[in-house]
């Protein structure tokens, strides 16, 4: 990943958050292609448009904001990170969520709560005893 966007500052942040993410730039598969919309000349004769394919996740990104190469490569590595990272996001959301509702399963009844079921219990029983059959006298 070299000379990206001319800032220092914004690759050594980009590499930093690459790194916390557990993403490798050898991971990272790179194509260009030209990009479509405005830009006029330039957009028709370079390759600006950066198409990125992250091969462990198999989730792609391409970016053509701007009309620098460079630019829309920080730009697509930075559309990846964060793609990758609410994926992470929401399977930690959902595992919690699992998670939860385990021990809301588990947690024992009120007693309250087991009153009011052992009430409906006997009530329907009575309905059930009251339906028997006629007896004739």
């Amino acid at each position: 990943m070299s000379s990206l966007s001319g800032n220092p500052e914004k690759e050594a942040q980009l590499a930093r958050r690459m790194n916390e993410l557990g993403v490798r730039e050898a991971d990272i598969e790179e194509n260009f292609v030209r990009s479509g919309g405005h830009g006029g000349q330039n957009v028709n004769k370079t390759s600006t448009c950066v198409m990125l394919l992250h091969r462990p996740t198999g989730f792609q990104v391409k970016c053509q904001t701007t009309r620098h190469q460079g630019l829309n490569r920080m730009l697509a590595r930075q559309l990846l990170l964060d793609k990758i990272e609410s994926q992470r996001r929401s399977a930690a959301a959902a595992e919690r969520s699992r998670i939860e509702k385990l021990r809301r399963q588990k947690r024992p009844r009120s007693r309250g709560a087991k009153e009011r079921i052992l009430a409906e219990k006997a009530h329907r029983s009575a309905r059930k005893r009251s339906r028997g059959p006629i007896e004739r006298d």
